[in-house]
This record gives C-alpha cells, sequence and structure tokens, in this order.
C-alpha cells in the first residue's frame, strides 16, 4: 500500500483516452506511405509511448536498418498533417472511469498529469474535442515537445514535478499503457510505475518491463494508493 501519493501522471492515448490506436495506424499508414510495409504490431512494438519522431526512427531502424533524419523529417510531417485531419472526424472519448478517477484522485489532494509523446499543440487539440479543461477535469499537461529528452527518459515526470512544488519522485505515480511508460515511471523513481491493458501493449509485454502493478481498468488505481 502506497501512502502520501501527491502526483498521478497518466498517459493519453490509449491510458486515459480511448482513440482506437488511431494515433498508431496513422503513424503506420504516414511509414508505409514512404515505400514500406510494416504491420501494426510491428509499429506498436516500436513505436508505442515515444515521441513520434522518435517512433519513427525506431521502427525504420529496427526493420529496415535505415537511420536517414531526411526521410524520418518528410514521413513526421506527413504523419502530423494526417493526424490531425483524422483527429478531426474520429470519435475520441476518455477511457472507461478516466474522469471518475481523475475526480477520486482530487478528492484526495492528488494533483492528475496528461503526459504524452505528442507535441503540445496536438495534445491540446486532442483534450479540446475532449471538453477537458486544465484545473478542472485535470491539472497539468507535459507535452514531448516541454522538455529536450523524452521517454524513457524522466524529464516530462520532473517537469511535472517542478510545475507543482514536488521534490520527492517516490510521492508520484505513473501510469500508462506502453513498456515505454513503465520505463520513464522507473527512471523518474516514482513509487509506483503501473501498466494498463486498455492501449498499446499486451499484458505479457507490460510484464516485461517490471511494472509494479499491470491493472485492467484505471478505477484499479484507487485500492493501490489508498
Amino acid at each position: 500500500m502506497q501512502h502520501n501519493i501527491k502526483m498521478v501522471v497518466f498517459d493519453m492515448a490509449g491510458t486515459t483516452i480511448n482513440e482506437n490506436n488511431l494515433v498508431y495506424k496513422t503513424l503506420r499508414k504516414a511509414i508505409n506511405e514512404a515505400g514500406f510495409n510494416f504491420s501494426l504490431d510491428q509499429v506498436l512494438t516500436e513505436g508505442a509511448g515515444k515521441e513520434k519522431r522518435q517512433a519513427i526512427k525506431s521502427i525504420l531502424t529496427v526493420y529496415a536498418g535505415i537511420n536517414d533524419e531526411e526521410l524520418i523529417g518528410q514521413i513526421y510531417q506527413n504523419f502530423i498533417a494526417q493526424l490531425t485531419e483524422a483527429y478531426t472526424q474520429a470519435e475520441i472519448m476518455p477511457q472507461n472511469n478516466a474522469l471518475e478517477l481523475f475526480t477520486a484522485l482530487k478528492k484526495r489532494n492528488a494533483y492528475v498529469v496528461l503526459n504524452t509523446g505528442y507535441d503540445r499543440l496536438t495534445a491540446q487539440a486532442i483534450i479540446q474535442k475532449l471538453g477537458w479543461k486544465e484545473t478542472i477535469e485535470f491539472d497539468g499537461l507535459v507535452t514531448a515537445s516541454d522538455v529536450s529528452k523524452n521517454r524513457p527518459d524522466p524529464d516530462m515526470i520532473y517537469f511535472a514535478m517542478n510545475k507543482f512544488g514536488i521534490l520527492n519522485s517516490s510521492e508520484v505515480v505513473k501510469v500508462g499503457d506502453s513498456i515505454i511508460d513503465i520505463q520513464e515511471g522507473q527512471n523518474a523513481g516514482c513509487g509506483l510505475s503501473i501498466g494498463i491493458t486498455t492501449g498499446a501493449h499486451t499484458v505479457d509485454q507490460l510484464l516485461s518491463a517490471n511494472p509494479d502493478f499491470v491493472i485492467n481498468d484505471l478505477i484499479d488505481l484507487l485500492p493501490l494508493i489508498a
């Protein structure tokens, strides 16, 4: 049982937001339009949770032995344009019990922070479409474009800690649907680093990162931090 939890940092897509892997389906489309034929499973395995330019680089390096920064940049720009269009048309909903959990955490005086491998403009557009407002549904947002190093480095979590004056990372919990989310929490020294099965990675993939727990629904977090 964990005590004195002051902040919970949640990944967005696949963790707190249900978008049916739209981002990775779009990422796969943008990469394959450059002359490749990667599967969605390959894209999820290497790309899930990462800053999206880094995700493209990882996928091309691992599966094609390519590390061409100009090509990566071209694919990234195509991806961002397609994703912006996709999100305007797609139905995006909160994950099951997301808002109920946020409310419960606020009653316990724990900050609710969203963090993401998206850039800030994309993340804010998604949040706006959901109708969520900072300081109401959640307390803070940290994106890949806010820090110099992205997951699995802990900079986004440290950024959030600094914003809310939290000095001890053992008072922070990280929750995410990908291996790299768990690694981010571990590298930050979070009191708990928790995987959730609602998004990119399977239970076995999540367990390979040695999380403190794997949960199937966001509301399952509450008894772990009671």
